[in-house]
């Protein structure tokens, strides 16, 4: 009998590819749009702070007047100081002796295990850096519906992966139910955590949240797009021109329009700002798209300032990017 692939298995070598191929989506967007500066920083009132002025009203001591009138009272112009205290972010790894000095070569593993550890957990850090981007700072990335034995049902998934490590609060975030637990499944909308069932404690309307992060994260644009409570030390009560331009849904179903994005981009021009960019999840971009297929029968993808290309939305100050962010929340714009 001849040799066989069975009889000569001991002979032949298994042959790998020399890179460790990535499934994950590590595309970050939104938070790149951010310059970096160290300008502003200063120590204030003990801590560290990112304090900036603002101006938030004009001199009104202006006026019309004819010949030896009296002339307008003086005015001044009106400033706010804009406080932005300091979030700090952090990653660990942990490498046994053994796994360094065994696992460091080409001949012994695919990467090193240091370096892929560390640029692995770059990545990561900058994907959630990316969706507190579009946070309240709170850390909440789900709210629960329904709750059993070591299982809570969640309202999204968007911001949840197997093996995180979660904590679950009230809505309020001043009570924990159940801390530190490792999510070991998700299937639809149930996740399923280890450790001892919290159901005791859970009820519907609790908040699921990165382990620790509650409060901690930074001030995301779900903070800084509204146009009620303080911000940065500044009160849109005091200062109304501090509100943020907000085009709400009021809390029914309503279909995209250029419409209502030309009257964004106008109220925006109006108290003073400039839109420069539109992000959108998925579901928005698709809706846009198929606005802009059915009413103009073309679609352009155009690239813009920045590296970013995506679908161009066109005002009478030029075109805006409409970028595609998979960490955008669902069924809103942010610009």
């Amino acid at each position: 009998m001849g040799a066989t692939m069975t009889t000569v298995n001991a002979l032949l070598k298994e042959i790998y590819e020399p890179d460790v191929h990535d499934q994950l989506n590590n595309k970050v967007k939104g938070f790149k749009r951010i310059e970096k500066s160290s300008e502003g920083i200063t120590d204030d009132v003990g801590g560290k702070y990112v304090t900036f002025p603002v101006r938030t009203g004009r001199n009104h001591g202006i006026g019309a007047r004819n010949e030896n009138e009296a002339l307008p009272t003086p005015g001044q112009q009106k400033s706010a100081a804009a406080r932005v205290g300091l979030k700090y972010l952090y990653g660990g790894i942990n490498l046994t002796g053994q796994t360094l000095k065994l696992a460091s070569k080409n001949f012994q593993a695919f990467a090193s295990t240091l370096d892929e550890e560390m640029n692995g957990l770059k990545r990561d850090l900058a994907k959630d850096v990316n969706f507190q981007f579009y946070g309240f700072g709170t850390g909440v990335r789900a709210s629960v519906t329904a709750d059993a034995a070591n299982t809570i049902t969640v309202n999204s998934i968007q911001y949840l992966e197997k093996d995180m490590m979660i904590d679950v609060l009230d809505v309020t975030l001043a009570t924990t139910r159940i801390s530190n637990r490792k999510i070991t499944g998700i299937v639809g909308l149930v996740v399923t955590y280890d450790g001892a069932d919290g159901s005791a404690s859970i009820v519907a309307t609790d908040v699921v949240v990165r382990t620790g992060n509650a409060n901690r994260e930074m001030t995301g644009l779900g903070a800084i797009v509204k146009d009620t409570g303080t911000l940065y030390n500044i009160d849109p009560t005091v200062e109304p021109v501090w509100k943020a331009i907000v085009n709400a849904n009021g809390g029914t179903n309503r279909a995209l329009t250029e419409a209502l994005m030309i009257k964004v981009v106008d109220d925006v021009q109006t108290n003073g700002g400039e839109t420069t960019v539109g992000f959108t999840n998925l579901g928005v971009r698709r809706a846009y798209y198929n606005l802009l297929k059915i009413d103009r029968r073309y679609v352009n993808t155009q690239k813009f300032e920045g590296g970013f290309e995506g679908l161009a939305f066109a005002t009478d100050e030029g075109d805006i990017p409409i970028v595609t962010d998979t960490d955008c929340p669902p069924n809103r714009s942010k610009g």
